[in-house]
């Protein structure tokens, strides 16, 4: 949930964002969701680097030893990561729990192993949150209130109130400054909620897998803000945004991949529930209102970035939107797997702060092995 102050603020700010949004006539750092924490900045170098775990998949068959002992290579390989890589942002992007095979009474302590990594060596993170973390024994809004209880430098957070729809509270932003003491952030990382899975409770039905169609106008709301705040994006603040579940739209990139162009894994057929809004044909396209709203209001979007299907690891320009979107890597020891698709993470690289520099991506597993290297770019695909 927004501080009190950032919300009784943002009336003002979008009264004078629609009166002249082109114009800064409020004090600069006056929209900051975060004023208790340190901020997330570029290095030195005016680089930036993220990694991206993506389908941990804590908490499978507590009961049997094969299930505890994923978790044990699920951390491991996050500790070598993570000393390996050196990030300055980590992000999980969603299923850090595979929720229908875990206890009630201690669903949420599984939240404690996860970022124990992350807080041992003091990295910066947010979390979104897949179809497997909403189950009867655990809810998307029980694992971040946990993680906001035991991970002092972690960023996720609520949407506010009517906002997200069925069990989708995880839907925010991170500001990235260049320098500690800049007024206005040159990155706006964008989390969103694609809810799925089903609603907690002995009663459990099904919850909608796609972000609600609320955020649209929400997107639009903190953009305006942010441009009333810190100024129009101009050429001086970019954005990436991390999903779980890939927007439907991605599914009709597929079939025309080329290996060499868009090089990476390339396993798990894109079908029914692969995308959002996917599983009921009743529902196609209810994640468009989404999309439209994403894509019209933040500018200079690098790319969008999703997990779910453990056996892609691609990326591609979406032609509709002419965004570029890429898949994660399968992190985690639990969930589906297949012989040769191996454990890792994506790595994103800003070369600079400017949005008009692309970044570098590229797939790293656990022994250190990399492939699928791209520049995401003006020219990419």
């Amino acid at each position: 949930m927004l501080p009190l102050a950032l919300g009784a603020l943002a009336l003002g700010l979008l009264a004078v964002a629609s009166a002249a949004p082109t114009a800064r006539q409020v004090p600069i750092n006056a929209l900051d969701p975060y004023p208790t924490k340190p901020r997330v900045t570029f290095r030195s170098d005016g680089t930036f680097k993220i990694t991206v775990f993506s389908d941990l998949h804590y908490g499978e068959n507590p009961w049997d030893a094969w299930g505890p002992q994923q978790d044990v290579n699920s951390t491991r390989l996050m500790r070598i990561v993570l000393a390996e890589e050196k990030p300055d942002y980590v992000v999980l992007n969603g299923d850090l729990i595979t929720g229908e095979n875990t206890f009630r009474q201690n669903s949420t302590k599984l939240i404690d192993e996860i970022v124990a990594p992350l807080n041992d060596v003091r990295i910066p993170f947010s979390s979104t949150h897949g179809n497997h973390d909403n189950e009867p024994n655990i809810t998307h809004l029980e694992e971040i209130r946990r993680e906001q209880l035991v991970a002092p430098l972690s960023y996720t957070r609520t949407a506010p109130p009517g906002i997200g729809g069925e069990e989708g509270p995880g839907t925010y932003w991170v500001p990235v400054f260049e320098h500690e003491n800049d007024d206005a952030p040159v990155l706006v990382l964008w989390f969103f909620d694609s809810r799925g899975g089903f609603s907690p409770g002995t009663n459990s039905t099904p919850v909608p897998d796609w972000v609600d169609d609320t955020v649209a106008g929400w997107i639009e709301q903190q953009t305006a803000l942010m441009n009333a705040a810190w100024g129009p994006p101009g050429d001086v603040r970019a954005a990436l945004t991390f999903v779980h579940i890939p927007p439907h739209a991605i599914q009709a990139l597929q079939p025309t991949l080329n290996s060499t162009q868009d090089p990476g894994l390339n396993a798990d057929l894109l079908g029914e529930g692969s995308t959002q809004a996917t599983t009921d044909s009743a529902n196609l396209g209810k994640d468009q209102p989404f999309w439209d709203a994403l894509n019209a209001n933040v500018l200079n979007l690098h790319a969008v970035i999703s997990g779910h299907d453990h056996g892609n690891e691609w990326c591609r320009r979406e032609p509709t939107k002419n965004v570029i979107f890429c898949f994660d890597k399968h992190s985690g020891y639990g969930g589906y797997s297949s012989t040769g698709w191996g454990h890792g993470v994506r790595n994103i690289v800003f070369t600079s702060p400017r949005p008009s520099d692309g970044l570098q991506s590229w797939i790293r597993l656990e022994g250190g092995e990399t492939h699928a290297r791209v520049l995401l770019d003006k020219n990419y695909n």
